[in-house]
């Protein structure tokens, strides 16, 4: 038992999530054939299968099932501890595991992290980019030490800190140029484009047109918001989307945009992190660089 490693158990965890050795081996930046090699390391030394291996399926075996549990209590202990560490020090150093969601990403991202590295340049960022329940998961179990998102999630484990509000725009068909922008009735009428489920942004714009998200639904969903500006450049229909996205997505579309009478919809992002992190202090100190790099002018935007 003596030759187990905290290697092996961090690659145990991540083909246990992963459930497919090609994706937790990228997950780990090793090769595949490594990570498969001390995978089975590690079933010789406790003696038994962790793993159900098939074609298409990697599974948990029964005693898999047991010890993920203590592997993820021994990583999360490790996790702490060099947090405490980091926390001790004058500033935050090394990695620091960033979730962002999708609808904020792209935008903001390259800001961010140029503003982070003039002000702690000693920090080694990772970026996952995901949807919301996701980034949740992740943090509360450890695997991020912070995230993006649009709040309220009222998660009771997680410190929420808001950043910024940020209004949504009208994007539609450049033949519609002139015409007013549509109130929330009208919009509701109209076949509007929307994000797959999963994304906060969807189910925002369906609170502003107060339509139920368990409604059946006669549109064009998308994985992005690029593919939902193009659809209405197109004609498809008219969609939503943030006002940090507008510089970015609308250039290359034949599109309008236009924003809508007051009340405008409207989100506010922030910044979660887990109440019980010995880094509240320093993620704070970078909540406030990420407010000052987010909210300075971007994008060219065009309205009417």
């Amino acid at each position: 038992m003596s030759s187990l490693t905290l290697k092996q158990f961090k690659y145990f965890d991540a083909l246990a999530r992963l459930g497919h050795f090609g994706n937790a081996a990228a997950v780990c930046s090793i090769s595949q054939p490594a990570l498969s090699m001390q995978i089975k390391e590690m079933e010789q030394t406790l003696g038994t299968a962790l793993f159900e291996r098939s074609a298409r399926h990697v599974r948990l075996t029964a005693f898999g099932e047991e010890i993920r549990t203590r592997v993820r209590e021994i990583l999360s202990l490790v996790d702490q501890l060099d947090d405490l560490v980091r926390a001790s020090e004058d500033q935050l150093v090394g990695r620091l595991r960033m979730g962002v969601i999708p609808t904020v990403a792209p935008y903001l991202l390259p800001s961010i992290i140029g503003a982070l590295d003039k002000t702690h340049s000693g920090l080694d960022i990772h970026v996952r980019e995901t949807v919301t329940p996701k980034l949740v998961e992740e943090l509360v179990d450890g695997r991020l030490d912070a995230a993006i998102v649009a709040l309220p999630l009222s998660e009771p484990s997680l410190t929420e800190l808001p950043l910024f509000e940020e209004n949504f725009v009208l994007v539609r068909p450049i033949g519609e140029t002139d015409q007013s922008p549509p109130s929330a009735d009208t919009l509701r009428g109209m076949r509007l484009l929307l994000l797959e489920e999963g994304h906060c942004f969807r189910d925002q714009a369906l609170a502003f047109c107060n339509i139920q998200s368990a409604i059946p639904r006669d549109g064009l969903d998308g994985s992005s918001l690029s593919t939902l500006v193009q659809l209405a450049g197109a004609g498809l229909g008219v969609t939503l989307i943030p006002e940090m996205a507008v510089g970015v997505e609308t250039g290359s579309a034949p599109v309008s945009v236009t924003r809508f009478k007051h009340p405008q919809p409207s989100r506010t992002i922030g910044m979660i992190w887990r109440k019980s992190s010995p880094l509240t202090d320093k993620l704070i100190q970078i909540s406030e660089v990420i407010r000052r790099a987010a909210t300075s002018p971007t994008g060219n935007d065009q309205s009417v």
